[in-house]
């Protein structure tokens, strides 16, 4: 079983222009995401504002982004939901659009027991035949993936890998020496990336990828040949990786993918801009950097 991918996977922005999709950022987004070293796209996650998604806008990202990666990386689908039949039908979709893979969040709000995560997450997997990536976020959904079964889920042959974003390295190392070394885990926190790949993380699913994919891509190179530069070259990225942690995502990081000119500077409601003050001060220090970069 080889991994979906290695290394710095994207988990896109939806970019809006008055209030609409605006699928031509999108294309180009992804153009600039690939010319830059990203190796994967995951689509409808929350970092692409998908609860705000209508069902249509879920389908159309997902296929203008498979067809403009055109089989240059792959593209995830994120297609989980709390309805397991929901999550079903859009998993299917994906597949039949040419998705390399979905990656399923823990049910929320009608939380389940971990038999009921096993029961949820099987009959999805059992309804497609591409690859299956468990999401773990317990701050967004309140609760969690026990190890144990993450362990039972990994035996399923369609489910390959897990998006841990506990932002605890103990949970980590748990699941880690459990499953099997074939199956993946993913960390979806920028700021623990150095930390995560020496544990034997295979990479990240990204925010901050949505604007510095190649330098987040050379520091989990890096990491993995042992260069003992790496983790100074994630040191210089702190200030950016901070940034689009001021606020809850994906408000900061869409700042500066509207800097870059993939979209306008829109999020729909609930979620509203940064205050002015606040986006020119993470715009002008990404600039700073971005000069430091071409220097």
């Amino acid at each position: 079983m080889s991994p979906i991918f290695e290394g710095i996977g994207v988990a896109m922005a939806t970019p809006f222009r008055n209030n609409e999709v605006d699928y031509d950022a999108f294309r180009n987004h992804i153009e600039y995401l690939i010319d830059n070293n990203a190796q994967s796209l995951i689509i409808n996650g929350t970092t692409g504002e998908s609860p705000t998604l209508s069902a249509e806008e879920i389908k159309e990202l997902l296929r203008v982004g498979v067809e403009t990666a055109g089989g240059r990386i792959p593209v995830i689908a994120g297609t989980g939901t709390n309805s397991t039949q929901q999550s079903i039908d859009l998993s299917v979709f994906a597949e039949e659009t040419g998705a390399d893979g979905v990656m399923l969040i823990t049910p929320y709000y009608n939380k389940s027991n971990q038999r009921g995560l096993i029961a949820h997450f099987t009959a999805i997997a059992d309804s497609i035949n591409i690859p299956v990536i468990l999401y773990n976020v317990p701050s967004r959904t309140s609760m969690s993936i026990d190890p144990e079964t993450v362990l039972e889920l990994s035996r399923h042959k369609n489910i390959v890998a897990l998006k841990d974003a506990a932002g605890d390295l103990n949970y980590t190392i748990n699941v880690l020496n459990l499953v099997d070394s074939e199956f993946s885990l993913y960390s979806g926190n920028d700021d623990n990336l150095t930390d995560f790949t020496a544990l034997g993380g295979k990479g990240l699913i990204s925010v901050v990828g949505n604007v510095i994919p190649g330098e987040m891509q050379e520091v989990y190179e890096g990491m993995k040949n042992g260069e003992s530069s790496a983790r100074q070259r994630f040191s210089s990225l702190m200030p950016v990786i901070s940034s689009v942690q001021i606020d809850v995502n994906p408000i900061p990081v869409k700042a500066l993918t509207a800097e870059l000119g993939f979209g306008e500077y829109e999020l729909r409601l609930p979620l509203l801009p940064l205050e002015e003050d606040a986006r020119q001060s993470i715009v002008e220090a990404f600039n700073e950097f971005r000069k430091g970069v071409r220097v």
